[in-house]
């Protein structure tokens, strides 16, 4: 692409350094929320690492994995920019150096180098740089936030930094501003704001050739006038752009912190643009939640519960729920692999049961499910979650003795649920399962329906390579459990309910995965009111 070609579209390149898990994701994200009133932004993630998407890796090696409605499995910081930016995002905006160097090989083999020797630069950067283009080109962008994921040093993000710092050079330097983060540390003992991490980490920028343009330190008190004017003059910044990264309890506050140090009024300048903040209701829901009037507590049964981040849309769920019912939602992490002792459950107001995928930890929540039924708890079954159901009700109250799922037992007398026909040939762990938003029709009377508020349908989305068995659909329906969605053609039991407990509903699809701010999921929202009850 031509340089200057884009100059319509806006960059800000957002970096980060000292250490990893600052987060850039949220500054990226709370910077385009400030941004976005008048203008149409588009958020692209570039991660170093080799595997082309996050969809095969242990949670616990890189956090939840985020899903998109066109099926793309990306970094969880998506989630953030749909739930900050109010977008709808894509796989083709998040870029992994293993989808770089994937598409690198394919035009080699092509012929597309016209037989020169393929080198890191150019070859690689353009492609980095084209994909980036491309995104802003056909989403028609009026700004595009680049998140380099990993900190400054690391070999992994080399070629991204020196991708985007060519970029400056063919969008032309008026349209294109660097954000670093950075660490701000205050070590015990000493009671003073330290810059020289900040110091080293622009030092390591700037020798890749990318002079930033905003400076966010990330600190547990606002940075005061003589810091600020310390990192101004060894990092080459103004002191106005030395801007706080605060630490604060909510992250939805992020935002509302940027916008009092004065980061909005610094972009507009530098890139000539003006889309004033609109945080009205961002803050009166952030009220909400410092100012509740009652508290719950919720049993999160899961086996990924030592890493949050394993389930980081779903807490971000029960945040929005927080808002939106004025209430604090204390979550017990309860890790189910050698779950016995059911009185854990015995002082919660719901208990719910996440996706995941193998046995270990299984039994387990079949058990606190069972608890939840048999207590009226108020209960809420996530993909996984909803075959735990079946399972549980088919074993106790269908009378289906060792009944399972081929997941768990390939050898089940009773396989009430079963592998999707269309997954059994498929050998690649990759991009392979039932993946994306998937429209389900709703039972007409049901609780489902009327969570989502008297719609025929429902759109959420999914990722899975199971389903409750259509062998046992009858024997299940007639001992009471009701199948409220479908898919269109009846196979596929989307949400289940036992209509007559307070609160026992369950899903195929990932419905934490849609949540916002200001539009919390049904599900979530009528699982906490029913808590409350």
């Amino acid at each position: 692409m031509a340089p200057g070609q884009l100059s319509s579209t806006k960059y800000i390149i957002v970096t980060g350094g000292v250490l990893s898990g600052l987060g850039k994701g949220i500054a990226a994200a709370s910077i385009g929320h400030l941004l976005s009133s008048k203008l149409k932004i588009v958020p692209v993630k570039c991660d170093g690492y080799l595997n082309v998407d996050p969809g095969t890796m242990n949670p616990y090696e890189h956090g939840e994995v985020f899903v998109l409605d066109d099926g793309g499995e990306v970094d969880m910081d998506f989630g953030h920019y749909e739930r900050f930016l109010a977008v709808t995002c894509k796989s083709s905006w998040n870029l992994t150096m293993g989808k770089v160097f994937d598409i690198v090989r394919q035009k080699e083999r092509k012929g597309d180098y016209l037989g020169k020797t393929v080198q890191f630069i150019p070859h690689v950067t353009d492609v980095i740089k084209n994909h980036i283009f491309k995104v802003a080109e056909e989403e028609e962008a009026d700004l595009v936030i680049v998140e380099i994921g990993g900190t400054v040093g690391d070999m992994e993000n080399e070629l991204f930094l020196e991708s985007t710092r060519q970029m400056k050079e063919d969008v032309g330097r008026d349209n294109i501003a660097y954000v670093h983060l950075t660490y701000v540390p205050i070590p015990e003992g000493v009671n003073e704001q330290k810059s020289k991490p900040t110091q080293q980490s622009v030092i390591l920028l700037k020798q890749r050739g990318i002079f930033p343009d905003i400076i966010i330190g990330r600190c547990h008190e606002y940075l005061t006038k003589e810091i600020k004017t310390k990192i101004s003059n060894f990092c080459d910044v103004d002191p106005e752009a030395v801007i706080t990264g605060l630490d604060v309890e909510d992250i939805y506050e992020i935002p509302v912190v940027f916008e009092e140090e004065g980061l909005p009024g610094i972009l507009h300048k530098k890139l000539n643009i003006y889309s004033p903040p609109d945080l009205k209701k961002w803050k009166q829901l952030i009220a909400n939640r410092k100012n509740p009037e009652k508290e719950i507590t919720i049993a999160m049964c899961g086996k990924y519960t030592k890493l949050e981040d394993s389930y980081a849309s779903i807490v971000e769920s029960f945040n929005h729920c927080s808002a939106h019912h004025s209430c604090i939602i204390n979550l017990k992490w309860i890790d189910t692999t050698d779950l016995k002792d059911m009185s854990i459950l015995d002082e919660v107001n719901g208990i719910i049961v996440p996706g995941g995928f193998g046995s270990r930890g299984a039994e387990g929540k079949i058990e606190a499910i069972r608890y939840a039924r048999e207590k009226n708890i108020p209960f809420l079954g996530l993909c996984l979650g909803l075959h735990m159901a079946v399972i549980e009700f088919a074993r106790n109250v269908c009378g289906l003795e060792g009944a399972n799922s081929t997941e768990m037992d390939p050898d089940t007398k009773y396989p009430v649920i079963d592998i999707l026909p269309e997954q059994k040939n498929i050998t690649e762990k990759g991009g392979t399962m039932r993946l994306g938003a998937y429209t389900a029709v709703l039972k007409e009377g049901s609780v489902v329906k009327s969570l989502y508020g008297g719609a025929n349908e429902a759109s959420e989305r999914h990722r899975h390579r199971y389903e409750v068995n259509p062998e046992f659909h009858g024997i299940i329906e007639k001992n009471g459990m009701v199948f409220s969605g479908s898919s269109a053609d009846g196979r596929l039991v989307e949400y289940i309910e036992l209509p007559k407990l307070k609160y026992f509903v369950a899903t195929q699809a990932h419905p934490e995965l849609k949540s916002r701010m200001d539009a919390p999921s049904p599900l979530f929202y009528g699982f906490v009111k029913a808590c409350f009850e």
